[in-house]
């Protein structure tokens, strides 16, 4: 059984977004569009105690750059 996780869990949510939308430009996405993908993420459960936030979004965002950036040194 896969885990679920939530908006807490920006780093697992970062990753998956890398992972499934690679051709996707973190910088040019708003925040709507960012919250309609995080949920659509396979074991995405929102924890009603953690509600989103614009921070959780930007540090998301920036962590989302991050596993771009590191996968592109990793090709190179």
């Amino acid at each position: 059984m896969a885990r679920s996780f939530g908006w807490l869990d920006v780093d697992v949510i970062a990753a998956e977004l890398a992972e499934r939308h690679a051709g996707v430009d973190p910088l040019r996405i708003r925040f709507t569009e960012l919250r309609r993908l995080v949920e659509a993420l396979p074991g995405f459960a929102a924890d009603p105690d953690h509600p989103v936030n614009e921070r959780i979004l930007e540090e998301i965002q920036r962590l989302w750059i991050e596993e771009l950036e590191d996968a592109d040194r990793d090709e190179d």
